[in-house]
């Protein structure tokens, strides 16, 4: 039996038959994750972000960013100065939005930009949009973010929430990109908040959780 990545509890098995993937559902927090030994290498993981066309010239890219920053963000700027863009990609789009905006952003990226320029600071807000569904370990990633993170800073994430239905989970074009193996629902980014001491201020379906310190 596999457990919860997140909170430890039983899992159900969601099986993938066509591609002979094995997921697995939590049957408390309902975070679903792939079976670690169906996972693609890094060097696959790797061609495929290469593929991606995250620049300003993707007007669809960046009016997801602008919305983002419009939902999310925009309510809380009165109180943010830094900002940290975790997982930023090839073309650090948010990153130029946000310092457009006057606030000082570093940005970071396992490929792309993999110098950790967080070490030793804190930030006021920290993002990572449309990364934590790539995380094998999610919550080690998000209690490495809070040591980074300033009191009462922002960590505000974009990933999208599964179905709790299992047949539609499979049809879900969101699961069908290969490098996508973590599923969060909001009771799971709950438990996490919880283990690593933020709190959940707002959840904005269907795919952003804003956490405070």
């Amino acid at each position: 039996m596999f457990q919860c990545k997140i909170c430890n509890s039983a899992t159900s098995k969601i099986n993938d038959m066509k591609k002979n993937l094995d997921y697995y559902r939590c049957q408390n927090c309902g975070f679903i994750y792939l079976n670690d030994a169906c996972m693609v290498d890094k060097k696959r993981e790797k061609a495929h972000y290469d593929k991606h066309e995250n620049s300003f010239e993707s007007l669809g890219y960046v009016e997801m960013f602008e919305k983002f920053i419009a939902k999310a963000i925009e309510p809380y700027f009165e109180t943010i100065e830094s900002a940290l863009e975790f997982g930023c990609g090839s073309g650090p789009v948010l990153a130029e939005l946000l310092k457009r905006r006057g606030l000082a952003v570093e940005q970071y990226d396992l490929y792309y930009f993999p110098k950790k320029v967080y070490e030793g600071k804190k930030y006021d807000l920290i993002t990572s949009t449309e990364v934590f569904e790539h995380l094998q370990n999610p919550l080690s990633i998000l209690t490495t973010l809070v040591k980074s993170l300033n009191n009462n800073g922002y960590i505000i994430l974009m990933t999208q929430f599964p179905s709790t239905n299992d047949k539609e989970f499979l049809d879900w074009w969101y699961r069908r990109d290969i490098t996508h193996i973590s599923f969060f629902t909001p009771k799971s980014f709950e438990i996490m908040a919880e283990k690593v001491g933020l709190e959940v201020i707002k959840t904005i379906k269907p795919n952003i959780v804003v956490f405070q310190n």
